[in-house]
């Protein structure tokens, strides 16, 4: 019984909601920067490189307000919540770890 329980947690929900917020949200906003410079309607200051845009789309997964909002939206089975607020709280931890190690890591002309 404990396995399957454990199993519940991490399944296509859990999944879904982690990579939606630790590669989901990177990929958008890293994604969304590059076309902006790549057509004009925008530039990188000097300094920025774009290690620290892919750090602060890692940044944006941590948006957990937002998510637990939409996931008690989404589910009206309190399974379905509960497991969806773990994922959150793990994508959200995940994605903070990962945006704090590249923007740490990243070297900027800006002192």
């Amino acid at each position: 019984m404990a396995v399957q329980k454990a199993h519940a947690h991490f399944g296509p929900i859990s999944m879904g909601v982690i990579l939606g917020l630790v590669a989901g949200k990177p990929i958008g906003v890293s994604l969304g920067a590059y076309i902006a410079v790549k057509v004009g309607l925008g530039s990188i200051s000097k300094g920025v490189n774009w290690r620290q845009i892919w750090g602060v789309g890692c940044l944006a997964g941590i948006g957990f307000t937002m998510s637990l909002f939409v996931g008690s939206l989404a589910f009206s089975d309190p399974a379905l919540v509960s497991q969806a607020k773990l994922a959150i709280l793990i994508g959200s931890g995940c994605s903070a770890f990962l945006g704090t190690v590249l923007l740490l890591s990243s070297k900027s002309a800006v002192k």
